[in-house]
């Protein structure tokens, strides 16, 4: 299908809906003028209104995914049966394509709420999507190899998509989701360690900001182990492998393993 003629509906315009908004508008593939969202929040749908006049707002769920081709649903996990009782009778399974992001709500629950006829992708982004570098969890339930297509597509613009099987969707949560939220703890301490050392905040965190972009882009670059990349700094009696080793003996790296696997296990 062309995605010069496709329609979305966005179901919630909050956190998660909101920044998939904004970062869909930002690329080439959807429109402004092909999105429509609804919210309950007059708020919400009046700032995206203002972003861009071409997107279509409503308070109407049902008004929403009238002629949608691929309807998004943005709602709390909790919310998930009460849309369903609002729209799964208005929906036609045989065109239109339900994108669920409501973290934990597997295929069966989405079948039992809409129709074991639905096709059906869970898709995990992270926060980053609303500046077009999210990492995109996606898994298919009746889904054909074009559908598919189209949907990695679509998201590929708003950063990496993986194709999952539904059952690694936790564990890749934990490591992208979940973990952008890690990934800033990281900052704010590093930045922390840097005032302490005597460095303003607004120049740590845009040196630390800088340091992780570049650890980022040598490692797509090399291909290499980050390991490898650290054994090139850790000189001999060096300061980098003191730093690493006080770090590894207040439980950094068992630290991160647990945290991530204590949110897998949520």
């Amino acid at each position: 299908m062309n995605t010069k003629s496709i329609r979305l509906a966005v179901i919630g315009g909050g956190n998660m809906g909101g920044a998939i908004v904004r970062g869909l508008i930002q690329g080439s593939l959807i429109k402004a003028s092909q999105i429509t969202v609804s919210d309950i929040n007059d708020t919400i749908l009046h700032q995206l209104k203002e972003l861009d006049s071409a997107i279509t707002t409503t308070s109407s769920n049902a008004q929403a995914v009238q002629n949608a081709d691929i309807v998004i649903l943005a709602v709390k996990p909790w919310l998930i049966s009460t849309v369903a009782e609002n729209i799964g009778n208005l929906l036609n399974y045989d065109r239109q394509v339900i994108v669920s992001i409501a973290a934990g709500i597997d295929f069966f629950t989405l079948e039992k709420l809409f129709s074991d006829k639905a096709v059906l992708f869970r898709l995990i982004p992270n926060t980053a999507i609303e500046v077009m570098q999210s990492v995109c969890v996606l898994s298919s339930s009746h889904a054909t190899t074009e559908q598919e297509a189209l949907i990695t597509n679509i998201f590929s613009e708003l950063g990496k998509v993986f194709l999952v099987p539904e059952s690694q969707q936790g564990a890749f949560t934990s490591l992208s989701s979940c973990g952008i939220a890690y990934a800033m703890r990281y900052i704010r301490a590093a930045m922390e360690g840097g005032v302490e050392m005597g460095i303003t905040p607004g120049i740590a965190k845009n040196v630390v900001l800088q340091t992780l972009r570049g650890a980022v882009e040598l490692l797509e670059a090399t291909g290499s182990h980050p390991e490898v990349e650290i054994d090139k700094v850790t000189t001999p009696g060096g300061i980098t492998i003191c730093g690493l080793n006080e770090m590894e003996a207040n439980g950094f790296s068992n630290a991160v393993i647990k945290g991530l696997k204590a949110s897998h296990l949520k």
